[in-house]
C-alpha cells in the first residue's frame, strides 16, 4: 500500500442543487440540499483512501463544532488524522456550494480563521511514497515540498489561483486549474501558458481542463489526454479526487501519462454521482471503467 501525506484545506460544504446558478440579490429556493465534507486536500485524501492508498491528511481545524463534523466523516473515510492540529480560539473553514442541472458548481469559501502560519511541525511527518499539497495554506504545502525533496519522492501541488511562485521551484509535479495557469502566467492560451511554465520553472507540469481533458507537456511537447464521456450529474470535488488518484499512481510508480489517465477516470466517475467526494469510486469500479474505455 502506497503512503501519501497530503497538506492543505478541509471544510464541511453546505451544498444547495439548483435549477440555475443566483444572479440576483434575491431569495432562492433549493431543489435539494445536503452536508458533506470537502476542501481540496481532504477531498483529495478520501480519494486516495478509497482507491487503496493510505492517506495522511495535515491540516488545520478550529475546536469547534465544524471542525468536529470534519473530523468524524475523515475518520469513517479510513483518513489517518495525526497531523490534524485543532486550533483552540480557531474558525473552521466551511463553504456554500450552489450545483445547477447540468452539474455545474458556483462555490463561496470561508478559509477559516485564528491558525496562524506556522508549519515547521510537519518538519516530523514520516517518509511517504508521495507528497501532496494544495495551494492554500502557503508555508504549509513549502514545508510538505520540502519533505518530498528530502526524501526524493514525488512532490505534487495542486494549483489553484493564486499560485506562489516558489511553490514551482521546488515541487516535482504541478497540476493546475486552468484558472490557476491563466492567473499565474497572464495567458490565455493553454498550450502557451503551459510551456511559459514549462520554460521558467523544472517542474513537470500539466493542466486539468475539465471536460476538455487534460494537457501536459512532455519532453518539451503539447500532449493532449481527453476527457472521458460520462453523464454529468455533479462536478463537485471532481478536481481535488483528480489530484488524489494522479498523486497516488506517482507513489505507486506510475508514469505521468498512466497516473493521467488513472486519475481521469477516478474523476469522471465521480461526476456521475451528486454529493461531492462521497460519489468518489474505488479502486475496482474505476480500474474496471479504464478497461472498458481504453
Amino acid at each position: 500500500m502506497a503512503n501519501v501525506l497530503i497538506t492543505g484545506m478541509a471544510v464541511v460544504d453546505f451544498v444547495f442543487l439548483v435549477d440555475e446558478m443566483p444572479t440576483l440579490p434575491e431569495k432562492y429556493r433549493a431543489n435539494d440540499a445536503a452536508i458533506v465534507g470537502g476542501g481540496c486536500a481532504a477531498n483529495a485524501s478520501v480519494a486516495i483512501a478509497r482507491l487503496g492508498g493510505h492517506a495522511a491528511l495535515a491540516t488545520r481545524l478550529g475546536s469547534d463544532q465544524l471542525g468536529d463534523l470534519i473530523v468524524a466523516d475523515l475518520i469513517n473515510e479510513n483518513v489517518d488524522l495525526q497531523f490534524v492540529q485543532r486550533i483552540e480560539g480557531g474558525r473552521s473553514a466551511f463553504s456554500s456550494i450552489y450545483i445547477d442541472k447540468s452539474g455545474e458548481r458556483q462555490i463561496m469559501n470561508f478559509r477559516g480563521t485564528g491558525f496562524g502560519d506556522d508549519a515547521e511541525w510537519l518538519q516530523c511527518a514520516p517518509k511517504s511514497d508521495a507528497y501532496l499539497t494544495d495551494s492554500r495554506w502557503v508555508s504549509g504545502a513549502i514545508e510538505t515540498m520540502k519533505l518530498a525533496q528530502l526524501h526524493n519522492v514525488p512532490g505534487i501541488v495542486d494549483a489553484e489561483h493564486p499560485v506562489d511562485p516558489e511553490l514551482l521551484k521546488i515541487a516535482s509535479h504541478v497540476a493546475f486549474s486552468l484558472q490557476g495557469l491563466i492567473g499565474l502566467t497572464g495567458e490565455g492560451d493553454v498550450a502557451k501558458a503551459l510551456h511559459k511554465v514549462n520554460d521558467e520553472f523544472p517542474c513537470w507540469v500539466c493542466v486539468t481542463d475539465g471536460a476538455n481533458g487534460v494537457y501536459s507537456i512532455n519532453a518539451g511537447q503539447l500532449e493532449h489526454f481527453p476527457a472521458y464521456t460520462v453523464t454529468i450529474k455533479d462536478t463537485l470535488a471532481a478536481g481535488d479526487i483528480w489530484h488524489g488518484a494522479f498523486a497516488l499512481s506517482l507513489a505507486e510508480g506510475k508514469s505521468e501519462g498512466d497516473a493521467i489517465k488513472f486519475a481521469s477516470a477516478a474523476a469522471a466517475l465521480k461526476c456521475t454521482v451528486h454529493g461531492g467526494r462521497e460519489g468518489c469510486p474505488d479502486r475496482s469500479t474505476t480500474e474496471q471503467f479504464l478497461k472498458e474505455n481504453m
